[in-house]
């Protein structure tokens, strides 16, 4: 894929099928235009339009990396949907993100990844844990995996969590250089015995031209929406410096989860 060529398709919902109640911000299965199921994340939910923008960023650089992730798309939702749903906690939710959500392509079928049951080998294990360290996921755990198995294939969801540098007021130049402390409950880690490897292999893929092509995707209401003195790309830029210069300094990470895992045995 060349660079200019990333994009992302917009659907517009047409039917609310059913909420995800799993979800802490309430998810939703949703029919779109295009006929597809996807499941809807709410700019109207808990963490706003902030959460958003994690998803679109972690997943797309995990789609970057190799790694399988449902197709993403903006959904535009119009207020309609907010008048004829009778749950009045979800009017709520339907009523404050009218306009441009973001869905996630619905995996029929799938089943929640489970890591008693289901193994993962050290080569991918290791990349999704050094995926999780560059944009700081803290939602891999064992209590929640966020991670499905599909046709017998692993499939990552949810990435609403990560980049959590951007609901503090602490300056993001050095949270970028942090080690990913909250590692050590990574459901993976144990599994994770490649890592050096794989950060060698996966910082010439995520250069700062693929990184800003990424950030360039989010759509200016995402970021205008709450008062700042900062423009949209004015924004955009500080996602694009905090994860080059997270990638810049990637041994942090790749080391604190190494000790991490030691620290299990």
């Amino acid at each position: 894929m060349l660079l200019d060529s990333l994009s992302i398709r917009t659907v517009q919902v047409t039917r609310y099928a059913k909420p995800l109640r799993e979800g802490g911000s309430l998810p939703a299965l949703v029919e779109a235009d295009d006929g597809f199921l996807y499941v809807l994340k709410f700019r109207g939910a808990g963490q706003g339009t902030k959460a958003l923008i994690a998803e679109l960023i972690g997943g797309e650089i995990a789609r970057a990396l190799g790694l399988r992730i449902p197709e993403l798309v903006f959904a535009t939702l119009d207020e309609a949907f907010g008048r004829t749903e009778p749950d009045e906690e979800i009017q709520d939710l339907l009523r404050a993100s009218e306009g441009l959500n973001l869905g996630l392509h619905y995996l029929s079928g799938a089943i929640t990844f489970d890591p008693i049951i289901n193994t993962v080998d050290a080569r991918l294990a290791s990349q999704i844990v050094w995926l999780d360290c560059l944009i700081t996921n803290v939602d891999r755990t064992a209590r929640n995996t966020n991670m499905l198995i599909w046709h017998k294939e692993l499939w990552l969801i949810d990435h609403g969590a990560a980049l959590y540098f951007h609901h503090s007021s602490q300056n993001w130049e050095e949270q970028s250089r942090r080690p990913f402390l909250p590692v050590k409950d990574h459901v993976l880690l144990p599994f994770a015995t490649d890592l050096r490897t794989v950060d060698a292999e996966f910082r010439p893929i995520l250069t700062p031209e693929r990184i800003e092509s990424i950030v360039s995707l989010i759509p200016d209401d995402w970021l205008t929406n709450e008062p700042s003195a900062d423009s949209a790309d004015e924004q955009r830029r500080v996602y694009v410096q905090f994860l080059v210069a997270r990638l810049a300094t990637s041994e942090t990470f790749v080391n604190a989860a190494i000790d991490a895992q030691q620290a299990l045995v």
